[in-house]
């Protein structure tokens, strides 16, 4: 089921087009002015990485390297670190959700992420 994005040559604008089915030939016109000149774009897409990927791009989360906050798995470790530095006590249930992300467990909206 894909979803097309087009651009209006009026207003500039992108308009997203859901459809139950691939059809080269859908036009739709500007949800945001009504014009009918509009042009498909090419659309962004995707990517699952593997841990592998992970690592390349970001470092091996556990060596707590200078870029070892650039990893999303490593928000957590962000989190209690500022807490410190602002003589905080971080909050009972942000410390359950960061404990339990560390034994693989994560809240429901951040699951598929």
């Amino acid at each position: 089921m894909p979803i097309y994005e087009f651009r209006c040559s009026d207003c500039g604008k992108v308009t997203n087009y859901f459809t139950r089915k691939i059809d080269t030939e859908v036009q739709a016109p500007c949800e945001h002015c009504g014009s009918a000149k509009t042009w498909r774009m090419v659309s962004k897409f995707g990517r699952s990485y593997t841990q592998a990927d992970i690592i390349d791009k970001y470092g091996d989360a556990s060596s707590g390297g200078p870029d070892a906050y650039r990893d999303p798995r490593q928000i957590g470790t962000w989190v209690e670190k500022r807490f410190g530095e602002y003589g905080m006590d971080l909050p009972d249930g942000a410390r359950e959700m960061i404990d339990a992300a560390r034994e693989g467990e994560f809240p429901d909206p951040v699951k598929d992420l």
